[in-house]
């Protein structure tokens, strides 16, 4: 069985190649335009091609050429405030071109589909941690985008037969903990790595977005998934499908939520420097807190974490941004 995974070559697609080659799957085909992956962090024994997910033509000749039958989804826009200023722009990306890229898939006999979606299909949630029960009501267009291609996957599923699991991603921090790959855009917007970046001396301040939530402090909360665990996650539900496991949408997330300000605080004390944090205006299309509640992921795949700590993840992500200072970025 040979598995293309779309946006290979970005952060979590990066882990999840590794993850794959680790577990002695067939070479995986990683499919990226590398407008924000690069062509070093997809591991040997993985093939590179670049190109978009959204040309037909090429996913086509892909899938038949090396007998593609399973498919793991990344690429997309993810930047929540980008969305809000550019709507159409992801509704082209994530949800056109998602689409174009289902019914390739379908026209291809692929069998099984995983989809990397997300938390803010909730936007704010009605009660914390959020089960995957909760109403769906995201208040940006980046969370709309996602919502749309779930709703395409569970059409699709019912008219053709393909099985798939749609993942919620929560807040996706760390590395890999060998080393081999991390979070490596320099414009990328995580907390945890724009953090680490003042901590090293590579950003002369940090922003908090809004202090005037209705939280314990007043800045906004989140779960953080470290990556490597997050990158299981789509093995098992791999395994899942294979199985002939129902088809699934599961939140991934440790159920534990942390602050803006406590996470900043975690990065200072694992490195050891007090940089200069500055409060800036509320950002749009951001909930004051989300935290996942993980019982069906647990009890349907038998997911279990093995990187639930901070501090462990931030120390993850300021190895791995050392890594990119010596390299040269």
């Amino acid at each position: 069985m040979t598995v293309l995974v779309t946006g290979g070559a970005g952060y979590i697609g990066s882990h999840t190649v590794l993850e794959l080659l680790d577990a002695g799957e067939s070479a995986p085909i990683v499919l990226d335009d590398l407008s924000t992956g690069f062509r070093w962090s997809v591991a040997d024994g993985a093939s590179l091609v670049v190109g978009d997910f959204g040309d037909e033509s090429l996913v086509s000749d892909l899938i038949k050429r090396h007998g593609v039958d399973e498919i793991i989804h990344f690429a997309a826009k993810i930047v929540v405030p980008d969305s809000v200023a550019d709507p159409l722009g992801y509704y082209l990306n994530n949800t056109a071109k998602a689409r174009t890229l289902l019914a390739t898939s379908v026209a291809c006999g692929v069998k099984r589909f995983v989809f990397s979606s997300t938390a803010a299909v909730y936007g704010d949630p009605l009660q914390n941690p959020v089960t995957e029960d909760e109403p769906l009501k995201p208040v940006s267009p980046y969370g709309r985008s996602k919502l749309m291609v779930e709703w395409m996957l569970e059409d699709t599923a019912r008219a053709h037969g393909l099985a798939y699991a749609a993942l919620r991603y929560f807040n996706v921090a760390g590395a890999d903990p060998k080393g081999r790959a991390g979070q490596s855009t320099p414009t990328a917007t995580h907390l945890i790595k724009v953090a680490a970046q003042a901590a090293l001396g590579l950003r002369k301040k940090l922003q908090v977005f809004g202090d005037d939530y209705p939280t314990p402090d007043g800045t906004c909360v989140r779960d953080y998934i470290q990556v490597t665990d997050l990158s299981r996650a789509h093995l098992d539900a791999l395994r899942h499908l294979r199985d002939g496991g129902a088809n699934l949408t599961a939140n991934c997330g440790y159920e534990r939520g942390f602050s803006v300000l406590e996470v900043i605080e975690s990065v200072k004390r694992v490195s050891g420097v007090d940089f200069d944090v500055e409060i800036a205006p509320r950002r749009p299309g951001d909930p004051a807190a989300i935290i996942a509640a993980n019982g069906r992921i647990r009890r349907t795949l038998g997911w279990t974490p093995q990187y639930d700590d901070l501090d462990e993840i931030v120390r993850q992500a300021l190895d791995w941004e050392k890594r990119l200072m010596a390299r040269g970025g």
